[in-house]
């Protein structure tokens, strides 16, 4: 059974610093390309960063490049995003979630195949 459990989500002052994780379970980690997805109240989940299965290549939405950095540990079965500088707007429900796919086709969530429970992250002003 595979599992994706994120976790270091909370409330945050604007200009402040979170450092979500993401511990993957049950399926061979070191060959899926991870991301990152979030979900604010009343809009679509939407793609935020990903990185290929060796970490070489990442992706990541326009509206977080600069403060937002995806990394992954392959012996430790975890991906990490590192947010900087968080914004009101940052705040959402935040989602790891794995795929096969390599590339730029991974910022794009129908190719996901897993999905973790999600953390929230508040961001107040």
């Amino acid at each position: 059974q595979v599992q994706l459990v994120e976790s270091g989500g909370g409330l945050v002052q604007a200009g402040g610093s979170l450092r979500l994780s993401c511990a993957a379970s049950g399926l061979p980690f070191s060959s899926y390309t991870m991301g990152w997805f979030r979900q604010a109240p009343g809009k679509e989940r939407e793609f935020v960063a990903a990185i290929t299965w060796n970490g070489n290549s990442t992706y990541s939405a326009d509206f977080v490049k600069g403060r937002f950095t995806i990394s992954r540990d392959n012996a430790k079965n975890t991906v990490n995003l590192r947010m900087n500088s968080l914004k009101p707007e940052d705040t959402a429900v935040y989602y790891c979630a794995a795929t096969t796919v390599v590339g730029a086709f991974a910022m794009r969530r129908p190719v996901y195949d897993y999905w973790g429970q999600g953390t929230q992250v508040t961001v107040s002003s």
